[in-house]
């Protein structure tokens, strides 16, 4: 979890010092600098424009991190309040919930998303609309089988008996209990939204051009497979960046599961 955390916080420190740390505009284009291999005054190369690639790939942070989060936090939002009110409401209502939840569950993930953003048409607000249409029954599903395990329990009875309105119990009684695993599930889920995005940017579905984005300069680099550096780098950044996401929500499981806590 340690290295983890080291790598999300320098990626993090990266993105909002961007201006400061890139040696050059992300979108600055030097003609006689084309295709360059790495060398001092480009520590990861020139792309097909002449464009830096280091600068590019911290720019490409300031992109990536935001949509990661705010999908993942929409979607919890989102997700988890449906889940919530399935599971503590009547049973006609959980029903049409949790059907709903699964039609869309029965596709991909990755080609309802594609579906999405392609209908949408290409742009950053639209692919951040399509990850989470497709990201939220994942918390529904979750957060209404934590409602139902919960809501039977004693202090939850009492707050009932004490003439308590079933928002009033939600929210105060039964939601507070259901954190902990929402927590760790959206924390492990930050990597994988940011690798969906960068799948759809890949296949021209994310940021448009001239946008640095991670996926979009990994196609790049497919169009001219001699120069390795120009997908290899911003490659490299995302498996970097979802590999210590996946490393911090393992840690915050490992600390907020009280048997894993006790047996560390």
């Amino acid at each position: 979890m340690v290295i983890g955390a080291v790598v999300v916080l320098a990626w993090v420190v990266a993105a909002i010092a961007a201006p400061l740390l890139a040696p050059y505009g992300p979108l600055t284009q030097k003609v006689t600098d084309r295709l360059k291999p790495p060398t001092v005054a480009h520590l990861f190369g020139t792309d097909q424009l002449g464009r830096d690639l280091l600068s590019r790939v911290i720019f490409g942070a300031r992109i990536s991190i935001p949509v990661g989060l705010v999908v993942v936090l929409v979607a919890l939002l989102v997700g988890g309040s449906i889940g919530a009110v399935a599971g503590y409401g009547p049973g006609w209502l959980d029903t049409t919930l949790m059907r709903l939840t699964e039609i869309v569950m029965a596709f991909p993930v990755i080609v309802l998303a594609m579906t999405i953003a392609a209908a949408l048409g290409p742009g950053l607000d639209h692919a951040v609309a399509a990850l989470v249409a497709v990201s939220w029954p994942r918390y529904a599903r979750v957060m209404r089988g934590l409602v139902l395990s919960i809501k039977e329990n004693e202090y939850v009875l009492a707050s009932r008996a004490m003439g308590g309105t079933s928002a009033h119990v939600l929210t105060r009684a039964v939601l507070p209990n259901c954190q902990a695993p929402a927590v760790v599930m959206a924390t492990l889920d930050l990597g994988g939204a940011i690798l969906t995005f960068s799948g759809l940017s890949f296949l021209g579905l994310g940021s448009p051009p001239p946008a640095p984005e991670w996926g979009a300069m990994v196609a790049a680099g497919t169009q001219s497979f001699d120069q390795w550096w120009v997908s290899a780098f911003p490659g490299a950044a995302i498996l970097t960046l979802v590999m210590a996401f996946n490393f911090v929500g393992d840690g915050v499981r490992d600390a907020l599961d009280p048997r894993l806590r006790r047996r560390l």
